[in-house]
């Protein structure tokens, strides 16, 4: 099994052993048998990306291709995932620990549409003339900001990174990514395929490999022009404060959540409500930085509401990922399986009502399994309240006032995504705009396509991924002002 992936670096178009020749092992969370072994990148091998992506980007190989040829290679990339849409969901499950279905319908998928939608739009996208007077005109341009440094969790890997990749590249930037090393395989793999689609040699780059030596010396590294950060808020802090200390590169991050879901007795569809309430958490294992993980049902209907959250809770019990009826797969590694239940037994010390699960599941396997999990009678200032789990883990809270669940809702350090169940209209627009979150569902949960805008407020981050903002990240904005003396 150890010779089935390759888990060499991809440097300006080849594959390549970490310069230090370290590796790391990449351990399935599915059984933990090893899958294989990846180069353990570090800042010398960081050098050789950013120099090959610089080379890529000064010569003009891709960023001078006109737009309209960008796309076609793009659109390419994007029928590549698709043609390799088997292997490269196994790879997920097996690298993640997510169902296999979901793996290949959802982010398989996604990652394609997403790299297929950037290279469509960036022939579409016009600058522009400034109103000035009749003696001058102003032209206002985009252009590709250089080279773009990415670092990507493991929770999406796929998806996460083409979030990234797909409008830096689309904008004719050049890409060196850092994926997880958690879950790297997937972003080796994109690499390969985006050579084999047209994209050049330099332009899009992979270094896994540790944190501190290898996305360090990215966000430090003074040939890069921006970073594109997702992950835990305490290090896109870091990100940040290495953003500043080198060359104040552009530092765009999505960071954590704890998005609160408001039930209110006048749902329009009690059932719906609870299906989109389990349904939301226990996706992808609870491991989504946007999961509605505290939960506010009105005190009318909380009784009701909870009995049919925890009898529909036994159907998310975890199995098999390989299992194509599998809807909870593994946790991503034993590190945070045991962070997830560190804090199921924070819950139960701090006097929070344990309704179901709270247990590791299938040990049996050496995977990674954690039972869905739900509490009541939860407090704003318990821990499973307040910090992100990124688990299976549901912490429900009552109300009786709006105000005040709306007060709680926002009594957060994250601002990342909302929702609120009503059949009042004027409530619902009224909430929607009082909460402090970068989106707020009405009357479901989670519903989006890659034309909408993704991000926070607040600790969740800066900037949003998804639709035609996010070429805002990866783009300068010049003007160009040209005198003008009428010769009438």
């Amino acid at each position: 099994m150890s010779e089935t992936y390759d888990g060499r670096a991809f440097i300006n178009g080849a594959r390549t052993p970490a310069i230090g020749q370290l590796t790391f092992d990449c351990i399935s969370p599915v059984d933990g048998r090893l899958l294989t072994q990846v180069a353990r990148c570090t800042e010398a091998d960081i050098d050789a990306a950013v120099a090959a992506a610089r080379a890529a980007f000064e010569d003009k190989r891709w960023c001078g291709m006109p737009p309209a040829a960008r796309k076609r290679v793009m659109i390419k990339f994007a029928d590549q995932l698709l043609i390799h849409a088997e292997e490269l969901a196994l790879m997920e499950t097996l690298d993640m620990g997510k169902p296999i279905k979901y793996s290949k319908a959802v982010d398989v998928n996604s990652a394609a549409n997403c790299i297929r939608w950037y290279g469509e739009a960036v022939d579409k996208i016009y600058d522009e003339i400034a109103p000035t007077a009749s003696t001058a005109l102003a032209l206002i341009t985009r252009e590709p900001m250089g080279v773009v440094g990415v670092i990507v969790p493991w929770n999406y890997p796929m998806i996460m990174a083409a979030w990234k990749i797909a409008p830096a590249l689309a904008a004719g930037n050049s890409v060196v990514l850092k994926p997880s090393e958690k879950s790297p395989l997937t972003a080796l793999r994109l690499a390969e395929l985006a050579i084999e689609a047209g994209i050049p040699p330099g332009v899009f780059n992979v270094v896994p490999g540790y944190g501190p030596e290898a996305g360090s010396p990215l966000a430090l590294h003074m040939d890069v022009d921006c970073i594109g950060f997702t992950g835990s808020t305490r290090v896109g802090k870091q990100i940040h404060v290495m953003a500043g200390q080198s060359n104040l590169k552009r530092a765009w991050t999505e960071l954590g959540g704890k998005s609160p879901n408001i039930v209110f007795a006048d749902c329009p569809d009690l059932d719906k409500a609870v299906e989109a309430a389990v349904g939301s958490i226990f996706f992808n294992q609870g491991e989504s930085c946007n999961a509605p993980s505290r939960l506010f049902v009105e005190a009318s209907i909380q009784e009701q509401f909870l009995e049919k959250a925890v009898a529909l809770a036994p159907k998310f019990a975890p199995a098999n990922p390989l299992n194509p009826d599998t809807i909870m797969g593994a946790i991503v590694d034993k590190t945070q399986m045991d962070t997830v239940l560190r804090y199921v037994e924070s819950g139960k010390s701090q006097g929070a009502s344990l309704l179901y699960g709270g247990e590791q599941a299938l040990s049996e396997t050496g995977g990674c399994y954690v039972q869905p999990t739900i509490f009541a009678g939860v407090k704003p200032e318990m821990k499973i309240c307040c910090e992100e789990i990124f688990g299976p883990v549901l912490s429900v809270m009552g109300f009786t006032d709006a105000a005040e669940v709306v007060r709680q809702a926002n009594a957060s350090m994250y601002g990342l995504q909302a929702a609120v169940w009503t059949r009042d209209i004027n409530r619902a627009h009224g909430i929607a705009r009082a909460l402090r979150a970068g989106t707020v569902h009405v009357n479901q949960y989670d519903e989006d396509d890659i034309t909408v805008p993704f991000g926070g407020y607040k600790q969740s981050g800066v900037g949003r991924d998804k639709s035609l903002h996010a070429f805002d990240k990866y783009t300068e904005t010049k003007t160009t002002w040209i005198r003008i003396d009428s010769p009438v």
